[in-house]
């Protein structure tokens, strides 16, 4: 096995490792928890490498990769649309969309984790109706209220998952935050519950198109499980496998 190949796998193997544990430790099975694979500034062969040793790795299950940047996804498409084709990879934005970069995002991604607004929703919508398709989407709420972080605020983040829910094109599948920036745990773990709560009051409410709204992508490689013990679903994790960026 390539040196570069050899790195990544091991990391994975740790990440994933990390994930599990922290899932038994919630009373809660690892099968529940999916690691998604941040690929910021990484090149394609990179992430295929990452997608590979990823793929191979027990209990990992569909690979899912993640990108924050639209011009990200659309460079390194090529490469991964035979994977995506076969199933064995999915492809998410993971960073804040603009409304001009609305189209390239649908073209090269099959969830969108970062709906903040309901022009951005709205937009997203339009266009899928016109392709004939149905798009995943997350609400992003800022639970830490940080101004350096997108997302709704949390008071107004059932509501607007009611109006997203309710669009044409649009499934809603879920919730996604960014962790406070603190080293203490109390505090982060509190962000992550709040979101939880938010998610939980939105599936029971029992509004249309909120039933599959169950997705919670929270956590990275500092803080995953924290977000773990707090019922994430998806973990975004970018430097516990690449490195140091």
């Amino acid at each position: 096995m390539p040196q570069p190949l050899a790195g990544i796998a091991s990391r994975i193997a740790a990440v994933r490792s990390r994930a599990d544990d922290a899932a038994r430790t919630a009373g809660r099975d690892p099968r529940e928890v999916r690691v998604l694979l941040a690929t910021k500034t990484q090149d394609a062969a990179t992430v295929l490498d990452a997608v590979a040793a990823a793929a191979g790795t027990p209990g990992w299950g569909p690979v899912l990769v993640g990108e924050n940047r639209v011009q990200e996804l659309v460079a390194k498409a090529p490469a991964l649309a035979p994977l995506v084709a076969a199933g064995t990879v999915e492809v998410h934005l993971i960073g804040h969309l603009q409304s001009n970069k609305v189209n390239p995002a649908l073209a090269t991604s099959s969830c969108v984790e970062t709906v903040d607004s309901l022009a951005i929703a709205t937009a997203l919508a339009t266009r899928c109706e016109r392709a004939g398709r149905v798009l995943d989407v997350m609400v992003q709420v800022n639970v830490s209220g940080e101004e350096s972080k997108s997302g709704v605020a949390p008071e107004s983040a059932v509501a607007l998952a009611g109006e997203v829910a309710a669009l044409p094109g649009l499934r809603l599948v879920g919730f996604m935050t960014i962790g406070a920036r603190s080293r203490d745990d109390a505090v982060v773990r509190a962000g992550y519950a709040r979101l939880r709560a938010i998610r939980d009051a939105v599936v029971g409410s029992g509004a249309p198109g909120t039933a599959e709204a169950r997705e919670l992508s929270m956590g990275m490689t500092d803080d995953l499980e924290a977000a773990i013990a707090e019922g994430a679903t998806i973990v975004r994790v970018g430097t516990g496998i690449f490195g140091p960026r």
